[in-house]
Formats: C-alpha cells, structure tokens, sequence
C-alpha cells in the first residue's frame, strides 16, 4: 500500500513539474530604453519575478490558458495584459508614462497658484498675510505678483491692461458679485475676504479655463479650508479694531466663524490724515464656513456680512466748498456647494450662491441709493475615462438685479436700473498625450438677455516638458462680458453689446527644490468695449460698442528660498505696452491706470534668537499718463514714478502670542497718482488742478494675536 501512495505521489509531482510553462519578455519604457525592477506576475496567483538590469524577465507558471500579466513600476502606467500562457515567450512590453506622477507636465500659462494642493506654488496661503504692506488684504498681496498694476487710488484688481470689474471672483466656484467694500473716490478698497478662513488661491491672469465665463480679463479662485486642523480660538487687538475667531470641530463636520469690528477713529487721531473725516470708516464683519464630510463627498455653507459707514468731506476743484459724502454700506453673501464622486470615476460640483449689496449716500443736499442682488446656480460633471483622459461639462445660471436712484435737493428724482440673466453650457477636455506633453480643450456658450444675444467661447491650451524641471505652456481663448453697470443701468432697448477680449499667453516655468523661475507673454485684443459722449456718463449718454484697444506684454518672476537659510524672497517684474479707444477717449491711448513697467522685491526672513519673522516689500512702477487739458494732446503727460517700501515684524512673546507691527512707505514717498482739473479754465485760461495721492504718507499698523488651543502650538502667524 506504501509502494503504490510513493508512486501516486511522484506521478502527480512529475505531471504538476512537467505542466509547468515558461514566460518570459522584456520592460522597456516608450523609447525603448529597458526598465529594472518592474513587478511582473500573473494576476490571482503567486507566479511572477522582477525585470533585471536589461529588463529582462523570465519566470515559470502552473497557470494555463489565457491570463492577465500585470507588470507594474513607480513612475509608469500599470500595463495589464491578456496572454496565452504556453505562447508567451521573449515578448517585449512598453510602459507608458504615469501622466499623474509628481514630475508629470501641467499646465502654467496663465495660472499662479497657492495651497497645499497647487502642483507648484508661486505663493503660500502663508503669504497673503506676511507680506509686507498687504495688511492682510488678499488682493493687496496679489499686487506684488507680475500683471497686476498698484492703482493706489483705487485698490482692487486691474490685470493686464484690464480695468478691475474686468476680474470675477469665486468662492468655492461659486462667484461673488460684490468683492470690495465700498469706498470714497480716490480712496483705496479692500477685498471683503479675510485670508483666515482659505487653504489656496488660483488667481488667473488670463487664458482661463470654459469653466468661468464674463470676465475679460482674469478670475481669482478662492477656496475654503476643507478640514480644520483642531478647534481653537483666536483674538485681535489692534490699533484699528478687534477680532475673535473661533473653530469647533467633531467626527465629520467643523464650523469655523471669524469676526471684526474696525474703527478708525482712534487712530486717525494720532496719525494726522490728507483727507477730512467727520467720521472716520467704521465696519463691523464677519464669515463663517460650515463643512460636512460624506462617505465621498464634501459639503460646505460659506456665509459672510459686512457693514460700514463714514462721513468725508472732499475737495472739489469745480467749488470752493468741499462736498460733503455721508455712506452707508450694507452686504450679505452666502453660497452651498457639494463636491463628490459617484458610480465608476464620477465626479459632481453643485451650488447656489446670493449676494445683497446696498449703498446709501447723501452728498451734500442730493441723495444716491443702489441695491443689487444676484445670484448664481452652477452644476458640474467629471468623468475621469482614463488617466490620459478626463471630460468636464456642466451649465451656469446667473440673475442679476441692479437698482437706482438719485433724488436731487430740488425734489426730483431719477430711477436706472437693470435686470439680467446669463445662461451658460460649457465642456471641456484634459488630454495627456504622456507625461511631457498635455492638453485642455474647452467651448462655452452663453446667452445674455440683457444684450439679447449669444457667444460662443473657444478655449484651448497646451503644455510640453521640455526638461526635468522646466516646461512651455500656450494657451488661446476668447472671452466676452457684459458692460460695467456703470454703463447698462441706462441700457435702452437693448443698445448694449456685449464687449470681448481674446487673449494668446505663452508660458515658461522652472521649478526644482524651493525655487520657481516663470516668464510669460501675452497679447490681448479688446473689441466691442463701450464708448460714450460728453464728459461724463449720465442717463442722456449716447452709448455705442465700437470701442477697440490691445494689451502685450511680457511677466516675470523668481522665488527662491532655498539658497540663504530662514531667507525666502521673490521679485516680479512687469512690462505691458496697452492702449484703449473706450469711454469717451477721442483717440486711442494708454489708460490712466497702467504703468508700463513694474517691479516688486519681497522678502521674509526668520530670526530664530529674536523669535521673530521681519519682512520688507518695495514696490515701484514708473509714471502713469493723465490728461491735461492745458495741452493739446490727449493724454500726453505723465505722473513721477511711485515707490513704496514697507516693514513688518512679528515677534513671538510665546507660541501662541504675537506682537506684530508694520509700516508702509518707510521713506516717506511723494507718491502721486494722478490729478483732478477743473472743467471750466480760470481766468487766466488756465485749468486749476489737485494731486491724487494717498490719503497719508505712512500708514502705521501695531496688533497683538493670541491663539487658544488644545495642543497650544498653534498660532496666528498666517493671519498676519
């Protein structure tokens, strides 16, 4: 019995040895170059080996019939494929580039990003508030990247020869209709987003992508946090105001609040002002984020309020009497939106967003009241087909109300106002060719009621890796807006276009351990851009969309912080060469708001036996043209150069307590902006005129920041 188990065994020994089949091929890349280490095997079993040096694999399997042969490594593609076990001998099998490896071609032109999840940065959320002279503004430090212009006078965004409602912002993709609080003429803005509660920015300087539509110019992405990193609470004391932060967070949701009380008063009493205020800005805010995370999504409910007033009395160059402003300014926006993924590789965007603007202002005896309210839905799919290929497509929906009116000492009044609604379908394409080289391919279409008409948008860009750590993108697209409201609250019978803008940018970037190089350069073309008579606008315009105008130039930028230890540093420079035939220009000339060239050094450095960051930003750009009508030629003179050089300094009394303290234009410059003149000649046939320039010399900023938390090593460093 023994004997005949012995000999059963060894037959089924020598059947398993002698069914055994041999496969063997070769790994190379799509060159041909072979691959070391690939992970070769049959899937479901235990059969496999490891390429050698020339990439050759051999490796024997029990398996038979038809099988799959995964082969897989690091930077490649997973190849999976189907053989004939028996059959399978000295073949060879190309791995394609992982298109969505770190190394991988991605698309710069046009794009400066920020946040963990940028590829590269150009700037850290760290950034928005350390640099010096930003004043925790976010648009103030997005003034020190290249294609922005300073327009001191003004202080919201104006990008590459566009004006600043050239520039849309979003909110968790949800756009924000009034962006900036209001403001006296002549006097800067300020964003309404404290940097508290965002993780990144993409802020756009043209060639944007089909997603985003009514803008000429560029768009400015801002997203919320998506997970706190502990509950805390955080207070301000400074010498403009007060502020209280609080975030609470559980298993799977966390709401974050952040709110201020500004008053100026106290500190315009010890700084003396160029401007007088019966009552200097007063503002109360706030913003809240609430987060809820699903099993595969993510909701958010973003909210925020600001309130604000002020009494100024202004010089008139037309009157010996000042003009005495009384405003009042009340805002509201909130917006929900829902990122997930469903099915097999799915993924959808949804939200609704609101905004409520309403400004009040007696000027001297007259009355001004507007109010807007808009709002917008968007819906958005994602399907990723493949690694090389992922298709976007989705529909927008924006209304919009604007109402006006202007009751006059005399008793009469006059009522403008408009109502609009766009419309918007849009797709678009992300195509990798391979790892060097890829591709985003977009169309928009959009109906305006208010123009009563449709525009078709083409966007396309491209980007090649021409070395390890450097690459070439282009990008083309065409872009179309409705008017400034300026302009369409006394829109009759359609008489509006909408005007247009196509940009062509061309992008090189180098990038490599803490150091970014970008050159780009760009043209934008300008058709149908509104023009109207007279020296002002006003219900009795004649309005008309023949206006044209270009804008070329050529951005860059260095950040390095890598070479010097505790020492990061950038420079941006800018040239642009723009003009424009708009507005009621009798001929086409350079806007009173670009210089043509621009340069910002900012530097950061910590100094670990002070316990302190210090930080210095000086800003400069060469003279402005304005008008002057003691001239004959339209637009022919020019401001002084401006300069401004500021100074911060945070200083660690513990871990969770700073004392910070900045200055703006230590060296005291003469900055002038531009200038008013009369609209009749003296006697003397003259034109009188007054300086715009900044309302002081310097301004002076001193806070002190404690952050409570569990761990108690958080701090407000970032919110500086």
């Amino acid at each position: 019995m023994k004997t005949v188990l012995f000999a059963s065994i060894c037959l089924l020994f020598s059947f398993a040895l002698f069914s055994q089949n041999t496969i063997s091929g070769k790994i190379t890349n799509e060159k041909g170059d072979p691959i070391a280490g690939a992970n070769v095997y049959i899937e479901g079993s235990y059969d496999g080996a490891s390429s050698s040096e020339s990439g050759d694999f051999s490796f024997e399997t029990s398996t038979t019939g038809n099988q799959m042969l995964i082969v897989s490594f690091l930077v490649y593609e997973t190849s999976n494929t189907v053989i004939d076990v028996a059959n399978f001998k000295n073949q060879t099998i190309k791995l394609r580039d992982n298109v969505n490896a770190l190394d991988a071609v991605v698309i710069t032109a046009g794009s400066l990003d920020s946040g963990s999840k940028a590829r590269v940065s150009v700037l850290k959320p760290l950034d928005i508030v350390t640099t010096a002279g930003s004043a925790g503004n976010i648009v103030a430090a997005l003034q020190s990247l290249p294609g922005t212009q300073r327009v001191g006078e003004d202080g919201r965004l104006f990008v590459r020869g566009g004006e600043a409602n050239e520039t849309q912002t979003y909110v968790d993709g949800m756009r924000v209709p009034q962006p900036y609080g209001a403001t006296p003429n002549n006097l800067p803005t300020r964003s309404r987003f404290s940097p508290f509660l965002f993780s990144g920015i993409s802020f756009s300087t043209g060639g944007y992508s089909a997603e985003y539509g009514d803008a000429l110019s560029s768009v400015l992405l801002l997203n919320t946090i998506d997970e706190p990193d502990q509950a805390k609470t955080e207070i301000s004391l400074m010498t403009v105001g007060v502020g209280l932060g609080n975030t609470q967070k559980w298993a799977k949701s966390s709401f974050s609040i952040n709110t201020s009380y500004i008053n100026l008063s106290p500190y315009q009493a010890l700084i003396p002002q160029d401007v007088e205020w019966e009552s200097a800005p007063q503002a109360l805010s706030g913003e809240m984020v609430y987060r809820y995370n699903f099993e595969r999504g993510i909701f958010k409910m973003y909210a925020a309020f600001d309130a604000s007033q002020y009494v100024i009395k202004q010089e008139n160059i037309n009157s010996i009497d000042k003009i005495t402003v009384d405003s009042k300014n009340e805002n509201v926006y909130f917006n929900s939106s829902y990122n997930g993924f469903f099915g097999t590789n799915w993924n959808i965007t949804a939200g609704l967003s609101y905004g409520y603007n309403q400004v009040k202002s007696d000027i001297d005896l007259d009355e001004l009241k507007n109010a807007e309210n808009a709002a917008n839905l968007k819906l958005k799919l994602r399907k990723s087909i493949s690694n090389r290929f992922k298709l976007s497509f989705g529909a927008d929906y924006f209304v919009t109300k604007y109402d006006e009116n202007f009751t006059h000492n005399a008793g009469s009044r006059f009522d403008y106002g408009y109502d609009n609604t766009i419309g918007a379908l849009y797709t678009e394409a992300d195509i990798f060719f391979s790892k060097k080289l890829a591709a985003k391919v977009g169309i928009r279409a959009s109906t305006n009621s208010l123009m009563n008409e449709n525009f078709v948008s083409p966007r396309i860009s491209f980007a090649y890796k021409i070395a390890q750590f450097s690459q070439l993108s282009f990008a083309y697209g065409d872009f179309s807006q409705t008017p400034s409201s300026d302009y369409i609250k006394f829109s009759k019978n359609n008489q509006f276009e909408s005007e247009k803008a196509s940009h062509y940018i061309l992008n090189y970037q180098y990038y490599k351990e803490g150091r970014t190089f970008r050159a780009e350069a760009y043209y934008k073309d300008y058709s149908n851009l509104v023009r109207f008579d007279g020296p002002t606008i006003g219900f009795n315009s004649v309005f008309s969309n023949n206006g044209t105008g270009y804008a070329k130039g050529l951005d860059l930028f260095w950040r390095d912080g890598k070479t010097i230890k505790n020492l990061e540093y950038w420079v941006s420079y800018s040239y642009i060469d723009t003009e424009r035939l708009y507005k009621n220009f009798p001929t086409q000339v350079t806007p009173s708001f670009v210089a043509n060239h621009s340069l910002s050094i900012v530097t950061k450095y910590w100094i670990t036996d002070w316990k302190s960051q210090i930080g210095f930003t000086n800003s400069f750009a060469t003279g402005r043209p304005y008008n002057n009508p003691n001239e004959t030629e339209f637009m022919n003179a020019r401001t002084k150069s401006y300069n401004d050089l500021s100074f911060n300094w945070a200083y660690l009394l513990t871990t969770q307590k700073i004392l910070y303290f900045s200055v703006s234009n230590v060296l005291g410059a003469n900055n002038i902006y531009g200038y008013n003149y009369a609209i009749q000649p003296s006697a003397d046939g003259e034109y009188r005129r007054s300086a715009i320039k900044p309302a002081a010399d310097r301004f002076f900023f001193v806070g002190f920041f404690w952050t409570i938390s569990k761990n108690k090593k958080d701090n407000q460093l970032k919110n500086l």
